[in-house]
């Protein structure tokens, strides 16, 4: 009898890297938040990936940046958790970066890792060639190095089974049959959040969060009613719009991505509420979830 594999593998580089993308690319569902936007992810997501008789909890986390407002030194400290926890880390370094982010990335940590050059797609074979070179002063560190490309599918099966490789003899971790060990209200609250990123501009983003009030799945359409705060009235006049277009857009938006994880028909409430200066208190950002 083959024995079965499972393990913890962090996803861990600069804001914008490709994490979420990528996760999301590995699952084959999109159940992570992915923005142009740096710093859109704020807290850890596992997504379960069965690869033949091995099983790949993957951890999204936020870019590991300079801590700066409160709510970012939160999320770098999901980051650094989730290194110190998993048994595998995959740094994600885009390949116009050079090894600069990555020499850093050696100064925080000596766990085993696999070097994963993202988005390929977007330059010549000589431009790859010339980064994974200069990698290669760097080979004692890491296990293996692998160019992907998401939007070209490229590299997605050898990624998976050198993973496969490093990860410990254990058995199921977690029931095969789940794409994700969060719940579902988080993920539509990322949803949401992710909705707002897309329909908005400047600081309202990072300065809104959204609360989930109620889901109602006991019909044939879930029904869902989550509150939106912001820091100022003014961001809240910008969220909702003239005659209340922007917030119908944000809501069009993040119901589409709902009922296509969900393959249901969704019912979305949305309510805008003003706390100042939530994203800079620790009892309002743990109220939220963000638990220091």
């Amino acid at each position: 009898m083959n024995k079965t594999k499972s393990g913890f593998v962090a996803l861990i580089g600069r804001p914008n890297a490709g994490k979420s993308t990528m996760m999301n690319w590995l699952l084959g569902e999109k159940i992570a938040i992915v923005s142009q936007k740096a710093n859109a992810t704020r807290k850890r997501v596992n997504a379960i990936v069965m690869h033949g008789e091995n099983q790949i909890i993957l951890v999204d986390t936020p870019g590991l940046h300079e801590r700066e407002k409160l709510l970012n030194q939160f999320m770098l400290e999901e980051a650094l958790k989730a290194i110190g926890d998993c048994d595998l880390i995959l740094f994600l370094s885009p390949v116009h970066d050079g090894t600069k982010y990555y020499e850093e990335f050696l100064t925080r940590t000596k766990r085993p890792h696999i070097v994963v050059l993202t988005k390929i797609d977007e330059v010549k074979n000589n431009k790859i060639l010339e980064v994974m070179a200069q990698f290669q002063k760097f080979e004692k560190n890491f296990l293996e190095l692998i160019p992907i490309s998401v939007p070209k599918s490229l590299n997605k099966e050898p990624l998976l089974s050198s993973v496969s490789k490093y990860i410990p003899e254990s058995p199921y971790l977690f029931n095969p049959e789940e794409l994700t060990t969060e719940h579902m209200r988080d993920i539509y609250k990322e949803f949401i959040r992710e909705a707002i990123f897309d329909e908005t501009s400047d600081e309202l983003p990072y300065e809104s969060d959204v609360v989930i009030d109620k889901v109602d799945e006991t019909g044939p359409i879930e029904k869902i009613h989550a509150t939106i705060v912001v820091e100022k009235t003014t961001q809240k006049g910008m969220l909702i719009g003239k005659e209340g277009r922007g917030i119908k857009r944000i809501g069009k938006n993040a119901r589409a991505k709902i009922e296509y994880l969900t393959r249901k028909q969704v019912f979305l409430q949305l309510f805008v509420s003003v706390k100042k200066g939530w994203s800079k208190d620790k009892d309002s950002l743990e109220k939220m979830g963000y638990i220091f």
